[in-house]
């Protein structure tokens, strides 16, 4: 059977009460001579840490309260012990009334900064389509840096008239500056996915809007797929972990291209882009675009993550639960926390026409 450990705030909530019993008990029993009746004020002390400032001011009171009957219960009031004492809960009681103010307007902030913060990652990371004419898709993002949902990684999922068009990246860097790149790249490929009738043109239209960004050596790796008939995808790769291709049988692949182009904001140094390549991308295969978080991941032995191997996790019947699965199975085998973003989108491939379907959801 299994029972339910008290979380941290329930066991701050009783401990300003459980203090304040203890020392009330051993007062009692060891008597007026030990001097227990000033710890009394570790209860409004204690509930300063959490809880707004009336529950503050409620235990005060009680604590107070306390005193007051344990001073005249032991005749300390005769003397200036029980005034003493009395002095002490109130000016502690003052204190955590101060701190409790202070700490609701400091968690009032940061709720409305999380709930900014929020919407500009909903903004810059939309939900993908659920459904593309045959194609079904979910998506996994686990960010490195604790309480965000967004970091260097970036995908999406436009359905354009050339085809479903999808690009997965990852951010040289981490924090802010990182985010805001991932902007930039996901505001061009948002639009230029529905103007440019090619990868090689989309994919020079990115270069383009990142060299007007970018200063010094920074870069983007990426993979852009676009899928418009029912038998193949096609790949632009600027220096991304190739994706998998698990197909219908179980066998899996990571196609290549014939040689590596330089992650986008390095092209523009003269050298050429990459080329596209196709491969077959039939009913019942899925495709799998990741960044690095996910095959750098490290276990306990050193060991990198098996996603080969894992690749059987995606047979799930729901494509959702099958990507769960997969994040579930990554997240076990690594050790501690993530130290880098770790982003996975998944295209199941279920049968049917793709020419023309995306066209509806224009």
């Amino acid at each position: 059977m299994n029972v339910d450990k008290p979380s941290g705030s329930a066991v701050l909530a009783w401990t300003p009460w459980a203090a304040m019993a203890v020392v009330a008990v051993a007062d009692v029993i060891a008597g007026p001579d030990v001097g227990f009746l000033p710890l009394v004020s570790l209860g409004p002390a204690f509930a300063s840490l959490i809880g707004d400032w009336r529950r503050t001011a409620l235990i005060g009171v009680v604590a107070l309260a306390l005193t007051v009957a344990l001073g005249l219960y032991d005749g300390l009031f005769e003397g200036r012990r029980g005034l003493t004492a009395c002095l002490s809960v109130a000016g502690v009681t003052g204190v955590g009334l101060a701190a409790a103010v202070l700490r609701g307007r400091r968690e009032a902030e940061l709720a409305s900064v999380r709930s900014i913060a929020e919407s500009a990652q909903r903004v810059l990371l939309r939900p993908v389509p659920l459904t593309v004419g045959p194609l079904q898709m979910a998506v996994s993002y686990t960010s490195a840096i604790a309480e965000a949902r967004i970091g260097g990684d970036l995908y999406e999922v436009v359905a354009s008239p050339y085809g479903v068009r999808v690009i997965v990246g990852d951010v040289q860097g981490k924090g802010l500056a990182a985010v805001e790149t991932a902007a930039v790249v996901l505001g061009a490929f948002r639009e230029a996915a529905h103007d440019e009738p090619d990868l090689v043109a989309l994919g020079e239209r990115l270069e383009r809007s990142l060299s007007r960004e970018l200063q010094g050596e920074k870069f983007v790796t990426a993979v852009l797929a676009e899928i418009r008939t029912r038998e193949e995808a096609v790949f632009l790769n600027f220096g991304h972990p190739a994706p998998m291709v698990v197909r219908a049988d179980g066998t899996v692949d990571f196609p290549e291209p014939a040689s590596y182009a330089l992650p986008l904001g390095l092209g523009m140094h003269g050298t050429d882009g990459p080329q596209p390549y196709s491969v077959a991308f039939v009913p019942g295969d899925q495709l799998l675009l990741y960044t690095d978080g996910v095959t750098e991941a490290r276990d306990d032995n050193d060991a990198f993550y098996p996603l080969a191997q894992r690749a059987c996790l995606l047979h799930e019947p729901d494509v959702h639960d099958a990507l769960e699965a997969l994040r579930r199975d990554l997240s076990e085998h690594a050790v501690g926390p993530p130290h880098d973003d770790a982003a996975m989108l998944l295209v199941r491939h279920q049968g049917g026409t793709v020419d023309g379907e995306w066209r509806k959801l224009r």
